[in-house]
């Protein structure tokens, strides 16, 4: 039993698709004072240029299963985000594989963010 991803089957723990928080969602969550674990997967640059706080974490560090930074997070809620929401959705698979319970993805990512409220 797993998850068919085109001509390949993959077994995805907890979940049968993979969840999400949109921007609006978040932002009021944050207003709101809520203390949330916002993980950045983007490359450097794009963290330096626009953030909204989160622990800058690289996709390529995840795929290569280095997220010793993030691991105290595992039982608790990760909101993953990138530029578009594709690399922090990798991410969040992943992620899920190494014992991460709770991992949402930011849909459509800073540029939604940006798009909605500026930066």
């Amino acid at each position: 039993m797993g998850t068919k991803i085109g001509v390949f089957k993959i077994d995805i723990p907890n979940s049968n698709y993979m969840q999400t928080i949109s921007v609006d969602q978040l932002k009021a969550r944050l207003d709101a004072g809520e203390s949330i674990h916002l993980l950045d997967v983007r490359e450097p640059y794009e963290h330096e240029n626009f953030s909204i706080g989160g622990v800058l974490l690289p996709l390529g560090k995840i795929q290569q299963m280095e997220t010793d930074a993030v691991d105290e997070w595992k039982e608790e809620e990760v909101i993953c985000y990138c530029r578009s929401g594709n690399r922090s959705g990798q991410a969040c698979l992943i992620l899920e594989t190494v014992g991460f319970s709770n991992v949402k993805n930011l849909a459509g990512g800073m540029n939604a963010w940006q798009d909605r409220y500026g930066g």
